[in-house]
């Protein structure tokens, strides 16, 4: 018999990650992704000012990241407060969950690989205060399979931004996306 205070690990299992077949693997991120990700980070009435950067492991997660803190700093916002890394397999994603919340910042933002995410963010609602709707993903987290996978409100409220400057928001296991907003097609001047 299971004590009250004993909780279940938040570990995926590996039969469960089977089932949702394999999760596309991140993709450099786009010009378009980029700015993006700040103008919703810097929208009118977000009141952001510090963030904490995530991500996994994988050369294009990294990239992400670095390039997002970079572009941060040149809108002359306060520095990221930390980055942190995490691996996409691992017996536990404590001290990488521990360190993504230490500083409590206003936002999170994220690069990462679908099922390294899942697992890091399992762990982050089952041990910290982390808060889903303070946190921004790249388009790779863009996919209902990863909050599916993370579990039905894990992620719910968390948002991201499509590689083509698109926006996405998941609303319990489900990831909807907007269209990114089309500039006016400029016409013919004259006369008819």
């Amino acid at each position: 018999m299971t004590s009250p205070m004993t909780m279940a690990s938040p570990l995926i299992s590996p039969a469960e990650a089977a089932a949702y077949g394999d999760l596309p693997s991140p993709a450099p991120h786009s010009d378009a992704e980029l700015a993006a990700l700040l103008a919703l980070l810097t929208a009118p009435g977000t009141r952001i000012a510090t963030v904490v950067v995530g991500h996994s492991r994988d050369a294009a997660s990294r990239s992400s990241a670095a390039a997002f803190a970079e572009a941060w700093r040149a809108l002359g916002r306060l520095p990221v407060l930390a980055v942190v890394d995490w691996p996409e397999s691992a017996a536990s994603w404590l001290r990488a969950a521990n360190r993504f919340t230490a500083e409590a910042p206003d936002a999170w933002v994220v690069a990462a690989a679908p099922l390294g995410w899942a697992q890091m963010s399992r762990r982050l609602r089952h041990s910290t205060d982390w808060d889903p709707a303070r946190t921004y993903g790249f388009a790779a987290l863009g996919d209902s399979r990863g909050p599916a996978l993370a579990g039905q409100t894990t992620l719910h409220g968390m948002r991201g931004v499509t590689a083509d400057g698109g926006i996405w928001t998941v609303d319990r296991s489900w990831v909807t996306q907007q269209l990114p907003a089309r500039r006016p097609t400029a016409r013919p001047r004259g006369t008819l």
